[in-house]
Parts: structure tokens; C-alpha cells; sequence
């Protein structure tokens, strides 16, 4: 059984990130924690260190907004009842320290979000900022979710030979074993011709042994932009990505391609930083 940490902004309520939870649920069974924060300026939100005193936490949110935040926990509590999901609901979301988020993390295996609000900055210089700066805190591996109902039957793998593109690849590896059999496209992105995958005869090595139905596919990518339409091309869709590197595909992730990716909702996007 998986531990799944789905965290709700505002007044938002994703029933797109709810039913994939489901999905999950479907292929291998889950426990789910919902978090439901006050909506306040995010960008301010992770800016809080794990080991912050008690006393930082959201302000508290608006009458109205209370009221709304405890119809989204009905509307949750009502669905996971239906769909016979394991659940529990953060009490305290009118005054949730961000370090209980952070430390929710430590112990789930994954963190879902979505929302437009969310990631309302995205593809910005800001953003880019913004989402190393919640990979950094994050204790568990993330899946960012687009506003839309979407079956991720295809696994898309960004991989540059760098550790950090491995890190991700073995962590969506272990925690969904039962899409090992789906479609995958293994994809090294290059800004030049002539350039050979790197540590070649170990990555395959190490899809064959996980994924089995793995195609391979090396692009020569000009510019981020190209990439971007090559995703769009490929429907239902989960991208497998390490956290921002230093070379290859990780150039054009730094230039704003996965936060652009989230803005545009191309598709689901599962994210893993390594802590050292």
C-alpha cells in the first residue's frame, strides 16, 4: 500500500488530482492524506525551513474561505467513502504550519498537487525559482497534475545520464511497478547531432530490467520550444523527470520547460530530487 499526500490551495478542489488518486488506487491499493491550505501568496509558502519554530504558519483564512475549505473536505471525505479509499484529513488546515506539510513528506511516498493557482507563476524566471525551492523541501517524490481528468498509460523517461535523471527514474520505477508494462519512450534530448547516450549500456541495462515495452528515441532539440510540441504530441502521458542539472535535457528543464509544461497542462508530470 502506498502513502499518498494530495494537498488542495484555497478554495480550489482538483477533482482531476482526486480521480487519478483513484486510479492509483485501482492499480495498487493507497492510503490518502488530505491537506487543505488556506489560499495565501505560495511563493511565500515554502519559504518556511523544516526546522521553523511552531509558530510560523499560514494565516488563517477568510470566514468565507472557511467555509468553502470545509465543504472541499466533505465533497473528499464523501468521495474516497464512495470509492473505498483509506483516507485521513489535516484538522488543523486553518492554521497549518508549513513545516507539518514538509514533515507529511518525510513519511508518503508521493505528494500530489494541482491547481492554476498553485503554480499561477509558472514558466517565469520566479517559478523556476519557486519549484527547485519545493523539490528542495519536499521529502518524497512529487506528481503535478493538470486541470483535466487524464489516464497516464504511457510513461514518458527524460534522461541525460546525470544522477539526478536516474534518481527519478528509479523512484517512479519502485513506486509503480504496475506500469512497468506500459508504453515507454526512453528520451535523451540533445542540443547537437553526433552525441552518444550516455552510459548507454548501463540505462538499458536498467529499463529492460523495469519497463517492458521500452522504445528508445534521441532528439535533437534546437530549442526548448521543440521539445515542448513533442510532448504535446503524446497523449495520456505521465513525464518522468529528475530536478533541475547542469547538462543535456537538464539545460532546457532550467529554461523553464517543466514549469511550462505544468502551466500548459500537457500532461501529468512526476518529479524526484535527490537530498544529499
Amino acid at each position: 500500500m502506498k502513502k499518498i499526500l494530495l494537498a488542495f490551495d484555497g478554495t480550489h478542489y482538483s477533482q482531476a488530482a482526486l480521480d487519478f488518486a483513484f486510479q492509483l488506487h485501482q492499480q495498487a491499493p493507497i492510503f490518502l492524506t488530505g491537506a487543505f491550505l488556506p489560499q495565501v501568496d505560495y511563493s511565500a509558502l515554502w519559504s518556511y525551513s523544516v526546522g521553523n519554530e511552531a509558530g510560523s504558519v499560514i494565516p488563517s483564512a477568510e470566514e468565507s474561505t472557511s467555509r468553502e475549505i470545509h465543504q472541499n473536505t466533505s465533497r473528499f471525505t464523501d468521495y474516497c467513502k464512495k470509492h473505498e479509499i483509506p483516507f485521513k484529513i489535516h484538522r488543523a488546515y486553518m492554521n497549518f504550519a508549513l513545516p507539518e506539510l514538509k514533515k507529511e513528506s518525510r513519511f508518503a511516498d508521493l505528494l500530489i498537487v494541482s491547481s492554476q493557482e498553485f503554480y499561477k507563476q509558472a514558466g517565469t524566471e520566479l517559478s523556476n525559482y519557486y519549484l527547485k525551492n519545493i523539490l528542495h523541501e519536499l521529502e518524497c517524490p512529487l506528481i503535478v497534475m493538470p486541470e483535466k481528468k487524464m489516464k497516464a498509460g504511457n510513461n514518458i523517461i527524460a534522461y541525460d545520464g546525470s544522477a539526478s535523471a536516474m534518481y527519478a527514474i528509479k523512484q517512479f520505477a519502485y513506486l509503480f511497478p504496475e506500469w512497468a508494462g506500459n508504453p515507454t519512450t526512453v528520451v535523451y534530448a540533445t542540443p547537437q547531432q553526433g552525441n552518444e547516450w550516455p552510459y548507454e549500456t548501463e540505462i538499458r541495462e536498467f529499463i529492460s530490467a523495469h519497463f517492458k515495452n521500452a522504445v528508445w528515441q534521441r532528439l535533437v532539440i534546437p530549442s526548448k520550444d521543440f521539445f515542448t510540441s513533442w510532448l504535446m504530441e503524446k497523449n495520456n502521458s505521465i513525464l518522468v523527470t529528475g530536478s533541475f542539472g547542469r547538462s543535456g535535457l537538464s539545460m532546457l528543464f532550467r529554461r523553464s520547460f517543466v514549469t511550462e509544461a505544468v502551466n500548459e497542462h500537457y500532461m501529468p508530470v512526476f518529479i524526484a530530487h535527490q537530498h544529499t
